[in-house]
């Protein structure tokens, strides 16, 4: 049973540090949430450790920058890790061979970043039909239909060439509203035959990166904030932290009986329930 509270004033005390997610807690597609900025001041003047925690294809300095330009304060935060750095540095580390990953890759992301593979022994392909295998960082849908991502995937797919996703999101938020996010490109993957590995929010890696960060606390000490059931609250739940659902983002406009429902379809309940990221 998920208890509900006003603010993070009510459990700022029960934790040392905080994994919060951005989009749908932070801000949403046209900016910052009204006093989300000054509440991570004043969660950092508690003394907490912070991770800004996101499913974004793109490398944590290119989101630093990002935030700093949308008004939130440099230094507020001790580390913004994207999935998209995780796997930079899992490639990084283990080189495309290692991987089993050749070195011709189809880059799909948002706002022709480049990001994703700069650094990296790769070579980059704009065709599914030579690439030997693809970098799925982001999703323009909402400029783009997924039929243009299919005639784009479906020669890889048939070849039977791997994806690596490394924003596992299914719905973003943009200026407009709602739109597919990468993580359902990566499923659309799979549907047409692809074999996908995920990188990020609910998957493990993420969680390593973060709490060797922190200097691996107790898990029960650490708290994850975020707005979906299905990346946040499950992907806390696996790595035995504590978890709050912040019911802006996408689910807004969802009743209690649908969250309880997420609930029980993806096997994990948050321990408190916040309107809003306020203290």
């Amino acid at each position: 049973m998920s208890t509900v509270i006003s603010g993070l004033a009510d459990i700022a005390d029960h934790y040392d540090a905080f994994l919060i997610d951005q989009f749908g807690v932070l801000r949403d597609g046209r900016g910052a949430y009204p006093g989300a900025a000054e509440t991570l001041v004043r969660l950092k003047d508690q003394g907490k450790h912070i991770i800004i925690l996101s499913n974004s294809g793109k490398r944590s300095a290119e989101n630093d920058r990002r935030f700093v330009d949308l008004g939130f304060l440099a230094g507020s935060w001790d580390w913004f890790l994207t999935s998209g750095e995780v796997a930079w540095q899992i490639l990084k580390k283990e080189g495309a061979q290692a991987s089993g990953l050749p070195s011709k890759c189809l880059l799909i992301s948002r706002d022709e970043d480049l990001s994703p593979m700069t650094g990296l022994d790769l070579e980059r392909t704009a065709s599914g039909a030579d690439a030997d295998f693809v970098l799925l960082a982001g999703s323009e849908g909402d400029v783009l239909p997924l039929s243009h991502y299919e005639a784009l995937l479906a020669p890889a797919a048939r070849r039977g060439v791997p994806c690596l996703c490394t924003n596992p999101d299914k719905v973003m938020l943009t200026k407009s509203g709602t739109a597919f996010a990468a993580g359902r490109i990566a499923e659309l993957y799979e549907e047409l035959g692809g074999t996908v590995r995920w990188i990020g929010k609910p998957f493990a890696d993420i969680y390593d990166f973060a709490l060797d960060f922190l200097g691996r606390p107790d898990p029960s000490r650490v708290c994850a904030i975020g707005d979906s059931i299905e990346h946040d609250i499950a992907g806390a739940t696996s790595a035995g932290l504590g978890s709050a659902l912040v019911t802006t983002g996408i689910l807004e406009h969802a009743s209690a009986e649908e969250r309880q429902k997420l609930f029980a379809e993806h096997g994990a309940t948050p321990d408190f329930i916040l309107p809003k990221f306020l203290w």
